[in-house]
């Protein structure tokens, strides 16, 4: 469908983050209705060698990872492998010994007995009572340092069996935390399916979407494809201009398999195969004829499932008037320069600039990637979802 939306605003803001020597180069692409109305790449995929941005780099996305485990999941639940309010014990045992950080202890330790058992609704939803460890938002953060649960030489199983040893960091289902949930997940799939998580994924959503660059490394014959991933020169002040390149080791690399297959911040795609994906969430589990869930399990994801008064909290990345679903945040009210259309929008995003969004009362869905670590500090996703809402009143 020829592009009929002027999307020139939106392309001279995006350029002037290129042009400020803060992002290296990005990728973006929009949809009404299931049509596609725009798109674009902008600047370089590796900045040394001039390698361009093209409509088939591949990309980091980390945290959007967890959208794909959630759907994972929840075709397990279609399947009728578990129930949403089944107890983790139900499939991990040693999660019965489970103790949570007693109320109001800003510092200690000092753990107090379970009020009630987390359950899978829970873990969706990150109100189990995890934490993450590198966010540093509970005391308990420490221990999961030290224990090195994302360890990407370790396996998921080993994952779980060390987490069963530390405490919650609050009672379940009082509150929200960001947290390692999802890595959780993909356990918990390994288990109801019987299958490795990577093979599960292959197989139930990767294959019949024809996502062919979406998995947990990039192949060797395909390596030349991967954007560098940059980080501020200055990381005290993210916005300053210059980058630096980030070193892929310290996640244990992207070119070779890794024993640790995080659902929560694992794989690598490319903006074509994960726009793919949030349009079969659009389309209520399909697209193009090929159903992957039922339309009653994405209805479910993208429904509130936060007890009353709980909302989406984060000291790293605010976002207000927002609650969660099962995988993913769910806006409950415009933020400044967006229209009512905005509210129910469901969306999450990456820690290297990958975002995600679908309205469902404006019928849009728009992706912007780049890869750059801001720390929590991802203004031109706002300018863009701002500027795709303003292109829609325009057209």
């Amino acid at each position: 469908m020829p592009n009929t939306w002027d999307l020139s605003p939106l392309i001279r803001k995006l350029q002037t983050y290129i042009d400020d020597q803060i992002l290296s180069g990005i990728s973006f692409v929009i949809y009404k209705d299931g049509q596609r109305v725009g798109g674009e790449e902008l600047g370089y995929a590796d900045m040394a060698s001039g390698r361009k941005m093209a409509s088939d780099t591949i990309f980091r996305i980390f945290s959007n990872s967890k959208i794909i485990t959630t759907a994972a999941a929840m075709c397990c639940h279609d399947e009728g492998h578990f129930q949403l309010d089944d107890p983790l014990e139900a499939y991990i045992p040693s999660f019965a010994n489970l103790k949570v950080l007693r109320s109001n202890q800003a510092s200690s330790l000092e753990t107090e007995p379970l009020r009630h058992k987390p359950t899978v609704r829970q873990l969706l939803s990150h109100s189990a009572g995890f934490s993450y460890g590198f966010l540093m938002e509970s005391p308990v953060d420490e221990l999961y340092n030290k224990a090195r649960l994302l360890d990407p030489h370790s396996n998921l199983a080993q994952m779980v069996d060390k987490l069963s040893e530390l405490p919650l960091a609050y009672q379940p289902g009082t509150g929200f935390q960001y947290s390692i949930s999802t890595d959780i997940l993909s356990r918990l799939i390994e288990i109801w399916s019987g299958s490795r998580f990577s093979e599960f994924l292959q197989s139930r959503i990767f294959e019949p979407l024809a996502m062919k660059d979406t998995g947990f490394y990039v192949p060797e014959n395909q390596k030349h494809r991967l954007s560098t991933n940059y980080i501020p020169i200055n990381m005290s002040d993210p916005m300053a201009p210059g980058l630096k390149v980030m070193d892929d080791s310290l996640m244990g690399g992207y070119l070779a398999p890794r024993s640790l297959e995080s659902g929560g911040g694992g794989l690598v795609s490319t903006l074509g195969d994960y726009a793919t994906f949030f349009r079969m969430l659009e389309g209520l589990g399909q697209i193009d004829g090929q159903r992957i869930l039922s339309d009653s399990a994405v209805r479910e994801m993208t429904r509130n499932q936060l007890p009353q008064h709980v909302y989406y909290k984060s000291n790293t990345w605010p976002m207000p008037d927002t609650v969660f679903g099962l995988g993913v945040a769910i806006k409950t009210a415009p933020q400044q320069g967006e229209p009512e259309e905005a509210i129910n929008e469901y969306h999450w995003g990456g820690i290297a600039g990958t975002h995600s969004w679908t309205a469902p009362k404006a019928g849009l869905t728009a992706l912007v990637f780049t890869q750059r670590h801001f720390g929590y500090c991802h203004p031109f996703s706002y300018d863009f979802k701002r500027m795709v809402y303003e292109a829609l009143a325009n057209h």
